[in-house]
């Protein structure tokens, strides 16, 4: 074998070597992307949950809120309506 065929040789393994060493770097990385991502997905679910625990109450307290004010506004309104047939007898 010639000098060039040995130095070529030589680089093709290595070269092989780090293309190995990186593939299988490129997979571990990946796979703790992996779980990020699944850990991510688990937190913004329940985010998701404690959210909607929240705002089923709020929602119910504005309905609640609502009521009442559509009861002032008639109790109001009856009140003048009475007021004003006591002064027109």
């Amino acid at each position: 074998m010639d000098t060039a065929q040995i130095i070529l040789l030589v680089i093709v393994g290595v070269l092989s070597l780090l293309l190995v060493v990186l593939g299988i770097q490129v997979f571990l990385i990946l796979k703790s992307v992996r779980s990020a991502i699944n850990r991510v997905n688990k937190v913004l679910g329940d985010a998701g949950l404690i959210s909607e625990s929240i705002s089923k109450p709020v929602v119910s307290m504005s309905t609640v809120l609502s009521g009442v004010k559509l009861g002032s506004l008639i109790a109001s309104f009856l009140t003048d309506k009475k007021k004003h047939t006591r002064e027109d007898e």
